[in-house]
This record gives C-alpha cells, sequence and structure tokens, in this order.
C-alpha cells in the first residue's frame, strides 16, 4: 500500500528552524515521523498568508521552497523530491520518502502566467488557487463580500494554462462560487487537498454533498482534512468560547516573527498545550468523514490530506503523522477491505495526478528539473 498525505504545512516549520531530519519533540511531521507512520509521501505546501500581497508574497514563497530544498539536501540519505507518481513509487523501492510540493495562496503568481510556470519548472504540482482572502485569480470562502463572485478573467487564463502544464488545481478554501466556475472551467479533473464534509460539520470551508459529487462527476478527489474545527461544530464551538486561538494566533505570530527567541517559542508551546488539553474529537471522526465522502463520492474520490503542521490542534490519537496508521485501522473496523484503504490511503490521488499529467499539453521535458 501506498501512503500520501496531500497537504502538510511543514515548509512554515522549517522556516521556523524545525529540523526535518530527526525526530522532534513538537510538531506534526519531520522524516522520522513519516516513516514510523508509513506515509510514503507528502506534499510539502508553500504557504503564503493572505496579508503578504505582490512581490512580498512571491518572495515568500521562494523562501519556502528555498528552505525545503536545503532540507532535502541534507537528508538525501532519508527523502527525495518526487515530481511525478512514477518517481515517488521510484522512490519508495529505493528505499527513500518523496516529498512533492504544493503551493497554498496564488497570491505569488502574481497576475504573471509566466510567474505560474515558473513555479511550475520549480517542482510545485498543484496550487490552491487561494487562502483566506479574495486574490486576483477568484473568492475565498473567508471573504464576506466576495470580489469577483467565482474565477475572475485572469483566474480562468491561470486554470488554462494549468491544465496545459498538468498541474493539479486545487480547490480547497475557494467559495462555492469559485468552486464551481473551476470545475466548469477546467478541461482536467480538480482536486480538494484538505477538505471535509459541510454534512457533518456547518464551516464554510468543507463541501457540500452536491460539491463532493460535482467533483467526482469530473474524476476529481477530495482530501480529508485533520483539522478538528473541519470536523466537528461542538469541538468549533468550544474552541470559538475558550478564546485560546485569538490569543494564539498573537503569540504565534512572535514567534514566527524571531523563531530562535526562546521565550516566544516557549509560548507558543505552551499555547499549544492548552490547546491540545481541550476535549477534542477523536481520530474516528476522521473516518467518519471518510465514510460520508465515499458514500457520496464513490470510494475512488476519496483521501486524505491532514492538514498537519498548519493546524495548531489535532484531533485525539493523530498527534503527529506517526498516527496515520490509526486512521486505516479504524476502516478496517468499520468493514472496509485492504483494496478499498489502500485507494484512500494514496492510490486515488495519485491516480488523478497522473491523468492529469498525461493529458497536459506542455512538453514532457518539463516534467524533470
Amino acid at each position: 500500500m501506498f501512503v500520501l498525505d496531500s497537504h502538510c504545512d511543514t515548509p512554515s516549520q522549517i522556516l521556523r528552524l524545525r529540523d526535518i531530519g530527526i525526530d522532534n519533540e513538537r510538531g506534526h511531521v519531520d522524516f522520522p515521523k513519516m516513516r514510523k507512520g508509513g506515509v510514503d509521501a507528502s506534499f510539502f505546501a508553500l504557504y503564503t498568508p493572505s496579508s503578504k500581497t505582490g512581490p512580498e508574497a512571491t518572495a515568500h514563497a521562494l523562501g519556502l521552497l528555498a528552505g525545503l530544498n536545503d532540507a532535502l539536501e541534507a537528508n538525501s540519505d532519508k527523502a527525495a523530491l518526487a515530481l511525478t507518481p512514477a518517481q515517488a513509487i521510484e522512490n519508495k523501492k529505493n528505499g527513500l520518502l518523496s516529498i512533492f510540493i504544493g503551493m497554498e495562496n496564488g497570491e505569488p503568481v502574481g497576475r504573471s502566467l509566466s510567474m505560474l510556470r515558473e513555479f511550475w519548472r520549480l517542482g510545485v504540482r498543484y496550487m490552491t488557487l487561494v487562502h483566506s482572502a479574495d486574490n486576483q485569480i477568484c473568492d475565498s470562502c473567508s471573504s464576506k463580500e466576495k470580489t469577483w463572485h467565482g474565477l475572475s478573467p485572469f483566474g480562468r487564463d491561470v486554470v488554462a494554462e494549468m491544465n496545459r502544464l498538468g498541474m493539479l488545481i486545487d480547490v480547497s478554501h475557494a467559495s462555492d462560487e469559485s468552486f464551481y466556475d473551476i470545475i466548469e472551467t477546467s478541461s482536467a479533473p480538480v482536486v480538494a487537498t484538505h477538505s471535509c464534509c459541510r454534512a457533518l460539520a456547518s464551516h464554510p470551508r468543507n463541501m457540500t454533498d452536491e460539491m463532493l459529487r460535482a467533483l467526482a462527476a469530473r474524476g476529481g478527489v477530495v482530501q480529508i482534512n485533520f483539522y478538528p474545527v473541519f470536523l466537528d461544530d461542538g469541538f468549533a464551538a468550544l474552541l470559538s468560547e475558550s478564546g485560546l486561538q485569538e490569543k494564539g494566533e498573537a503569540i504565534e505570530n512572535d514567534f514566527i516573527a524571531e523563531p530562535s527567541d526562546v521565550c516566544k517559542r516557549l509560548a507558543w508551546y505552551k499555547i499549544q498545550d492548552e490547546l491540545m488539553a481541550l476535549p477534542r474529537p477523536s481520530y474516528k471522526r476522521v473516518v467518519d468523514h471518510i465514510d460520508h465522502a465515499v458514500s457520496v463520492a464513490g470510494i475512488e474520490h476519496v483521501g486524505i490530506g491532514s492538514d498537519f503542521d498548519g493546524i495548531e490542534v489535532t484531533p485525539a490519537g493523530l498527534d503527529d503523522i506517526s498516527c496515520v496508521p490509526l486512521v486505516f485501522e479504524e476502516m478496517r473496523t468499520r468493514g472496509y477491505s485492504e483494496a478499498d484503504i489502500a485507494k484512500v490511503a494514496g492510490e486515488n490521488f495519485l491516480r488523478v495526478m497522473s491523468d492529469v499529467q498525461k493529458n497536459a499539453g506542455c512538453p514532457s521535458s518539463l516534467f524533470q528539473l
């Protein structure tokens, strides 16, 4: 079985001075934890906050990429970059973990298809078009007043160019209007790399049953997110009442600004401990969302996208990526066959990625660095 986690925010943690070559006491993802959890590959997301725009956003994404490449170079005996599913499978045969590169938020491309192509050349194989605020591509699910009511004119050009390149289009964080525009505009299947089911938790980041069906009908896949706020309305209300999220954001921002400051690091750890002490939904809630997505979209269209290292609190039992096997054990308990578990574990996402790349219109040489 090939296990793939389609969304981890680990490059941001590398900038916060985490050494992902060793088993860290803190943090969700490093190479030893991936190995322990039997996770063969992960998409590491170059996450750019919506507060950064223009050249600052581009520079931020490139800085994340530089840090990731340094980490891969320093750990070449443990992991290697992968650009295609075939490379990831070959890496596994050679005893190496695979790191794919995604980009979360399209703001770093600005209004330039040339910059989009450059990120492709640098190894980016999917792009989450938007994050927590509208950008030049489309509207966010988080914005109250929508700018475009779907894709912008430039966003339609971005979708067409991503199709041509063979770059996966990620609809996570997109508004409902943007989602349907993307589905109708794209000539290739699209993915939701880290999203849950709105039927089980009402957060606007989650996907309705209609959206799940539309995604599947076009050959795409939804990768279930592990964030308790997206898994369970009760926990979302509890977290809001606690005030810890707002308090934590300020403390985390201080830590991000000076990651070498021990006091600021310890303050962030303290908030994390307080968050983890809250009564959290179980890892079984992740499987509830898998069950629902499978019932609506079909077993061929569901996977896992943890959002590890981008979430401040995890489900009980899923403290880090080494715990991922619990999800598959719970699926076995619920009667899933080994073949179906393998599909959710990674086969579905790799299939979609292969299909998108095979049907691309760009020269095949661009698949290699």
